[in-house]
């Protein structure tokens, strides 16, 4: 391939300084009573005493700490109806034993998506964070790209904030603090059938001006596909999408509606790629099959690398290819503008193929994205370097769309 590849030299590593303080249950409730009877046993200078040195040590590292261990308090509150008398610190105390700090990306920080922000030269990168157990959160940082294509990526603060979360039947709803930070946000498992992870979150600016990603939710044993809603990044809310070829994982929405119903480019059957539509954007019962392996670096199975991408040649669909010595690269296809199940151009090389720098990690020779943009008529790809870390590569549109065949 002749086309310049362009790897940036910032890279985005596992960081397990950075934690959240979620509620944590101890046993059952005969084991929150006994708990309590030990903190209820303490007199009023024993207790300031141990609530002190848990603000000494744990306070410095969370927003609004003081509210976060009254919350956890709250959650166990109804087991102590009778039988105690517990004075406020007593009850603070009793909400920190109920609460343990959890490191979300100690093991890996990868299959990034990035989505454009209502600045021009600014956007916005979602990332699978991966903590202790193997447990994914999506997680989020501010990028910003200069007249030279520098990318600038936001640093993290001290601090990372789990939502109030509600719940329903069908929808669950992540409400963040109005004044946190972008990349203070955690999106982390509120259901039980996420409860071991949100997975590669692929992230499309629709055209109706919201954002919309289609996420993999696990729970141990089986994998369910949603879609998390947002205007803001403040408030998120997640549905299940279902319907008879909703299958396998790596569901991709169009940035738009196609002659008027929403589309969606999946892999159902774990090896293929299907055009998929739907009035419903939380059903799904139509596909058809785009696209078999046909290059040697994807006869294992193909997929895509986040939401097709319009330009004016056709929709810039990025995918991946898994070769021989399951070899993970990333590619990519154009489609038809008004016929999307129309291929009409595709590489016959690879676009990215791990390098000796990339190919080492928990899942070694592995690149893989969730989605990319066009700013400055160059392609933007983040992508995941085996399953561990991740980093950036560019590339000229007009150079890319001469290698298509």
């Amino acid at each position: 391939m002749t086309v310049n590849i362009r790897r940036h030299t910032y890279e985005l590593n596992p960081d397990m300084t950075r934690v959240v303080c979620e509620f944590f249950m101890p046993g059952n409730n005969d084991r929150i009573r006994r708990i309590t009877q030990r903190v209820a046993s303490l007199d009023a200078k024993q207790s300031e005493t141990e609530l002190n040195k848990v603000f000494r040590d744990f306070s410095p590292r969370h927003k609004n700490f003081p509210n976060i261990i009254d919350s956890h308090y709250n959650k166990i509150a109804d087991v102590l109806k009778t039988g105690f008398n517990l004075s406020d610190t007593q009850k603070q105390l009793l909400g920190a034993y109920c609460s343990r700090e959890y490191s979300f990306e100690s093991a890996a920080l990868m299959n990034p998506s990035i989505v454009p922000a209502n600045n021009q030269n600014e956007f916005i990168l979602s990332l699978r964070q991966v903590g202790e157990g193997h447990i994914s959160s999506v997680g989020f940082r501010s990028i910003r790209i200069d007249k030279k294509g520098e990318l600038f990526v936001e640093n993290t603060t001290g601090y990372a904030i789990l939502p109030q979360v509600e719940t329903s039947k069908n929808e669950t709803r992540f409400h963040f603090p109005g004044d946190s930070l972008l990349c203070e946000r955690i999106l982390f498992p509120a259901t039980a059938d996420e409860c071991n992870g949100m997975e590669d979150a692929r992230f499309v600016k629709f055209e109706d001006d919201a954002y919309y990603a289609t996420y993999t939710a696990y729970d141990g044993h089986k994998i369910s596909i949603k879609l998390l809603v947002t205007t803001d990044f403040v408030q998120f809310r997640s549905r299940p999408i279902q319907g008879k070829v909703v299958n396998n994982k790596g569901m991709a929405l169009f940035p738009q509606k196609i002659d008027g119903k929403y589309a969606m480019i999946a892999r159902m059957d774990g090896e293929n790629l299907y055009y998929m539509t739907s009035g419903d954007i939380h059903k799904w019962e139509n596909a058809s099959l785009l696209d078999r392996p046909n290059e040697p670096w994807a006869f294992v199975q193909i997929g895509n690398c986040g939401s097709p991408i319009k330009t004016n040649k056709g929709w810039l669909l990025l995918t991946h290819g898994v070769g021989a010595m399951r070899q993970y690269v990333i590619s990519a296809c154009l489609l038809d503008l008004k016929k999307p199940t129309k291929i009409i151009g595709r590489l016959t090389d690879p676009l990215i193929i791990p390098n000796e720098n990339e190919r080492e990690g928990y899942v070694p020779n592995v690149v893989y994205s969730c989605g990319g943009t066009i700013h400055n008529r160059d392609l933007i790809i983040p992508y995941a370097m085996s399953d561990y870390r991740s980093g950036f590569a560019s590339v000229s549109v007009d150079e890319l769309f001469k290698e298509f065949v």
